[in-house]
């Protein structure tokens, strides 16, 4: 399918953009993308396209950032797997992507939902755009799925929306084009600065009690595959350790859905633990609360990827419990540290944070790499001078200075 962006009598109309995505990191992340776009509506029409391969926690973010989808595949079932996941979005993107003819198909990231995306569109000629593209750890198990997600996506993709100078260089290291490469910062930027607020006050009964400003807060997410099992087990008894050790220390931990999870997490965390008053499992927060309890947070231990990015823009250090990372350049700056999943270095790397004014302090003034809160507009604006919109110069992302 080759489209043109003229109507039948030749006159021409605005560009025709599908945003995909399916997830609540991506809705996040393509929120400020969606909103960027709709500033130009004689240039663009976005067609937002959502696959629903997370149902609740999509919604909470579609409704946050008041963004209406046009259409929804709604495919999330109970305990779904790759295979049913892939096959349903797969077979409606395509459907959709027939009838509606987009000129150009944005994914983002590297669920399953980016990989059938960009296939779909392949499969009917119609050019991708890729938004946080380039990411890459280089073993195809870690993070599992995600990696050949995004390295599958990658071939499948024409624009290439890098967040940083690293994710380019990994793409023309693969023989992308520079010309077909821009860097942008991470859009994840732009969505945090316009959600967390000084004066923000969290929902009443979310917390067994409210924070206390002479607490000491860890958050905590925990949800990868890779890490399901023993693994968890390791990073939750390294967090009883320091719940332990540091008295003054409260843990606040949205835990997943996944059973696998939470299966784990409660003999060691739960009701039963010594420490209970000082621990709260909660169920998975909106996007808004969970932004703004990390604003509060000393200490965030993640194993997710976005988190990464985010905690930093708010000065906070994180320890990732992973063995790899798609963001070096975060280790590079001095934002994170990558800690595994071993109790004991779990343990270490936490209580040099916790009893090193000087170690904490050089991580959380450390300068984040990933954006500035103008990622959105960058993409936006590579769209348009690609498409002889705009004569306006395309100025990529640098960071810059060190967090206040």
């Amino acid at each position: 399918m080759h489209n043109s962006n003229r109507d039948s009598s030749g006159r021409t109309r605005p560009l025709r953009v599908a945003t995909v995505f399916g997830t609540r990191p991506e809705a996040i992340k393509m929120a400020p993308v969606v909103t960027e776009l709709k500033k130009y509506p004689d240039e663009f029409e976005t067609v937002v396209v959502v696959t629903a391969q997370h149902r609740q926690m999509l919604d909470q973010v579609l409704e946050l950032f008041r963004i209406k989808p046009d259409h929804d595949l709604n495919i999330m079932q109970e305990r779904q797997t790759l295979f049913d996941i892939t096959i349903r979005a797969l077979q409606g993107l395509g459907e959709v992507f027939a009838r509606i003819q987009p000129d150009l198909v944005l994914v983002h990231g590297d669920t399953t939902t980016t990989f059938a995306g960009s296939l779909a569109a392949y499969y009917l000629q119609v050019p991708v755009g890729h938004v946080e593209a380039g990411l890459r750890t280089f073993n195809k198990y870690s993070p599992y799925p995600e990696e050949m997600n995004r390295h599958l996506t990658g071939v499948l993709t024409d624009f290439h929306f890098a967040p940083t100078e690293t994710a380019s260089h990994n793409l023309r290291n693969e023989g992308v084009s520079g010309e077909r490469i821009w860097v942008t910062g991470n859009t994840v930027i732009d969505a945090l600065l316009a959600t967390v607020r000084p004066d923000y006050r969290l929902p009443a009964g979310m917390l067994q009690r409210p924070l206390d400003p002479q607490e000491r807060v860890l958050v905590v997410t925990t949800h990868r595959r890779e890490n399901l099992g023993e693994r968890l087990r390791e990073v939750y008894l390294a967090l009883h350790d320091l719940l332990a050790e540091f008295p003054d220390t409260r843990l606040v931990f949205p835990v997943h859905k996944n059973p696998r999870v939470r299966e784990v997490v409660e003999p060691v965390l739960g009701p039963n633990s010594p420490f209970a008053g000082r621990i709260d499992l909660i169920e998975p927060l909106e996007y808004e609360p969970f932004a703004n309890v990390m604003n509060q947070a000393t200490l965030v231990l993640t194993d997710s990827g976005g988190l990464q990015e985010e905690a930093p823009a708010l000065g906070k250090p994180v320890l990732v419990l992973r063995d790899t990372t798609e963001r070096p350049e975060a280790v590079a700056a001095g934002t994170v540290k990558l800690v595994g999943t071993g109790r004991r270095e779990i343990f270490a790397a936490a209580r040099e944070l916790l009893a090193d004014p000087v170690a904490y302090e050089a991580m959380a003034r450390a300068a984040n790499p990933y954006g500035d809160g103008r990622a959105a507009g960058r993409v936006v604006q590579a769209l348009r001078l690609h498409y002889g919109l705009s004569r306006e110069p395309f100025v990529p992302f640098q960071p810059e200075g060190r967090n206040p």
